[in-house]
Order: C-alpha cells, then structure tokens, then sequence
C-alpha cells in the first residue's frame, strides 16, 4: 500500500489554525475584541491598516487560547469554521461603517463650513476621502478573499443578501465597488 504523505498532511492540518501570536497550531482559537494598539498584530482585517501602532479602533482578534488568556481577551473559542465566519461577518460591519461614513458621518468629524454640506467628503478634504476609500478598498478585498474560501468549500456564505443591499448603496452614493454592479 502506497500512502500519499502530501495529501495526508494537507489533510491532518486543512482544520488547524495558526495562532499569529506564538505559531502553535491548534485546532480553535479565541475570537473577541480589543482596542489595545498593540491587539491590531492580532487582528486579521487590520493587516493592511496604517497607522496601527496608535489605533485604539474596536478590532477582532484571533489566537490561541492560551494567548487569548494572556491577553486578558474576552471572547468564544471556534474552529475554523466559525472563525471565517466571525472574520466574514467582521467584514461586512466595517463595510457597513465606511459606507456610512461616506455617505453621512464624515460630516461629523470635520468641522466644515454649513455651505459645504451639500458637497462630497472627496471635495471637502480629498486626503481623509483617499485614507477611507483605500481602507474600503482593503476591505472589498478581503470580503472577497472570504467569499472565495467559503465556495472552494461548498459551505453556506453568510448572510448572502447582504452583498447586494452593499453594493446598490455604494454604487447610489456614486462609487466604484470590487462586490459587483
């Protein structure tokens, strides 16, 4: 009998997750929220997020059990599963936040003119526009990253509606999204 050791492998650890705090392999992790700066090393949606050093922005952190004791993190330990699930629905909240921040509540964080109400944050103050839209950017990405690894494995995507209902408020507020048309 000739075993194939590759498959066998992939296989043993297709379920084990590594913790991005100390490397262990482990087969459920610790998912919950943090605002310490330092938690964003932690935080999967905030790998490509700047600055991150003096963040202190709710994130969603995963590690091991033994991390997530050490951290004094509060949350549920899932398997993989359940993590791309937190992870899938993470995303679509932030999302959901930059939408409306870019249709409403940039409005008010900056301290503009009552005659600039009616104008888009992008002629307001492009730079604070160009920092959210990369980070929306960032984000669709991601969404799309998690979709991706729900279909290879024929699993159940999420709350599916919500694609759609994203993508006609995007596009109604006049951007260009990665989800579709």
């Amino acid at each position: 009998m000739q075993i194939d050791w590759r498959k066998a492998i992939d296989e043993i650890l297709s379920t084990e997750i590594c913790c991005p705090r100390c490397g262990a392999l482990v087969p459920e992790v610790v998912v919950g929220y943090s605002r310490a700066p330092s938690a964003s090393q932690f935080a999967p949606l905030c790998q490509g997020c700047n600055p991150r050093e003096s963040c202190d922005a709710r994130k969603l952190v995963l590690v091991c059990e033994s991390c997530g004791r050490e951290l004094r993190l509060r949350g549920r330990k899932v398997n993989q599963d359940g993590m791309m699930v937190a992870l899938f629905e993470e995303c679509q909240r932030n999302l959901e936040e930059s939408l409306d921040y870019l249709g409403e509540y940039w409005r008010e964080d900056l301290d503009i003119d009552p005659e600039d109400m009616d104008k888009r944050l992008e002629q307001v103050d492009p730079q604070v526009f160009a920092h959210e839209n990369d980070w929306r950017r960032h984000l669709e990405e991601q969404y799309l990253k998690f979709h991706g690894w729900f279909r290879e494995r024929g699993l159940r995507i999420p709350n599916p509606a919500w694609r759609s209902e994203y993508v006609e408020e995007i596009v109604a507020l006049g951007y260009e999204t990665l989800l579709g048309d």
